[in-house]
C-alpha cells in the first residue's frame, strides 16, 4: 500500500490521538479516549485505511 497521507494530516493525527490518550491517562475522559490510538498508528505509518477506500491522498506527489 502506497502513503496516502500528507506531512501536515500525520502531524494533525498524531497531536489530536496522543491528546485523547492524555487526557484518558489523566482520567479526564472515560475510557473512550483510547480510540486515540488510531489516528496515532495511522500518522506513523502514513496510511489511511478509510482514505484508500474513499481514493482520497493528501499526501504531495513526488516530481522526478
Amino acid at each position: 500500500m502506497n502513503r496516502n497521507m500528507g506531512r501536515l494530516d500525520r502531524l494533525l493525527r498524531f497531536a489530536i490521538g496522543m491528546s485523547l490518550l492524555g487526557a484518558t491517562a489523566a482520567g479526564l475522559i472515560g475510557t473512550w479516549g483510547v480510540i486515540g490510538a488510531v489516528p496515532v498508528l495511522t500518522s506513523l505509518v502514513g496510511i489511511c485505511p478509510l482514505y484508500a477506500l474513499l481514493h482520497i491522498n493528501t499526501c504531495p506527489r513526488k516530481i522526478d
